[in-house]
């Protein structure tokens, strides 16, 4: 079992830059891949990155490419996503998720936080 929960979001304006984070609960964090998704109105929960448990590993959406990086510190039990260059259609509520292994499809994934709205001004 884990537990997560996110921090970071706001609003920013458009080219502006937003670090999100991602606290777990339990001791066997450092066995679980991470991701985030973010589901904006009216659509799908789509995945924006993941990263393997050692860290070593890391996966991006083509849309988030060279914007947005994520990272891990096990010893602290937090994931982190680093946003940069943020555009309007960023705008959605971003999610941490956590599964034994990485996968970039929601409905494959067992533990989700409760999300935090990132919201980019034009």
């Amino acid at each position: 079992q884990v537990q997560l929960v996110e921090s970071g979001g706001g609003l920013v304006q458009a080219g502006g830059s937003l670090r999100l984070s991602c606290a777990a609960s339990g001791r066997t964090f450092s066995s679980y891949a991470m991701d985030w998704f973010r589901q904006a109105p009216g659509k799908e929960r789509e995945f924006v990155a993941a990263i393997s448990w050692s860290g070593g590993d890391t996966y991006d959406a083509d849309s988030v490419k060279d914007r947005f990086t994520i990272s891990r510190d096990n010893a602290k039990n937090t994931v982190y996503l680093q946003m940069n260059s943020l555009k309007p259609e960023d705008t959605a509520v971003y999610y941490c998720a956590a599964d034994r292994r990485v996968f970039t499809i929601a409905s494959m994934i067992g533990y989700w936080g409760q999300g935090t709205q990132v919201t980019v001004s034009s």
